[in-house]
């Protein structure tokens, strides 16, 4: 079987490349590359049945790179790996695996011993496996009175972005109305009314968000690559 590690740290693509060489003898040929615009011209074109792909990266990121994988190739097993146990990175996971596609997200700071049951868990037979510290995180987005729904965070993101609730509402296709709503929903779930007058809702919104890691700066930084096309039609439009 071929394999594709996509991992911009070395010393951590050693310790993959040397774990995967002792515990999965079914894999008979690993390609490494160091970043996600790379990770996904390699998979386009090497028809990789597996691949492990790290989260933060240069250029583009591991759920980025996940994202146009699985587009044109759905059948794809994906191990994601990675420092950080976050509910961003999660929420952007669970959004785009396709249907029955095998997954998993494990932090690498796992033992050896639970990196090689994911290994082979997700890339030889088929299976979705999820580390316990990014559990606790899927649980909490799972409970409607402080996880976020896909709209609220849709609105989230775009507050982060700078956006004003009519932009929000013209890029989202939702009334001024419903922007307002989900911004009052989001202000309770993430406790920021119960503050009083002291502060500006919207920021301490972003920073509570920040500090649930409901966002990170990578999510960020792809969503403002996603809203720059949008705005220039924007701009176009008016003049």
């Amino acid at each position: 079987m071929k394999l594709l590690i996509v991992e911009d740290d070395q010393f951590h693509a050693n310790f993959m490349l040397e774990t995967v060489g002792d515990m999965l003898p079914e894999v008979s040929e690993i390609t490494h590359v160091a970043d996600g615009n790379k990770g996904e011209e390699e998979a386009m074109s090497g028809e990789y049945p597996a691949v492990i792909l790290d989260l933060q990266m240069p250029g583009r990121n591991g759920v980025e790179a996940a994202r146009t994988i699985w587009a044109h190739r759905p059948d794809t097993r994906i191990l994601f790996w990675s420092n950080y146990a976050d509910e961003a990175y999660l929420r952007g996971i669970t959004t785009i695996v396709p249907e029955n596609s095998a997954y998993g997200y494990v932090l690498k700071t796992t033992s050896i011993n639970r990196l090689g049951l994911a290994l082979r868990a997700v890339l030889i037979e088929g299976q979705i496996i999820v580390d316990r510290e990014v559990n606790s995180f899927q649980k909490r987005a799972a409970t409607p009175r402080t996880g976020l729904t896909e709209s609220e965070f849709e609105v989230l993101v775009d507050l982060a972005l700078g956006l004003t609730d009519k932009l929000i509402a013209d890029r989202r296709a939702m009334s001024l109305r419903s922007v307002q709503n989900r911004l009052l929903s989001l202000y309770q779930k993430l406790e920021v009314e119960d503050e009083g007058a002291a502060y500006n809702k919207r920021t301490r919104a972003v920073n509570r968000a920040l500090l649930n890691r409901m966002l990170n700066v990578e999510t960020l930084i792809a969503a403002e690559r996603e809203l720059a096309p949008w705005i220039a039609k924007q701009m176009s439009r008016r003049s």
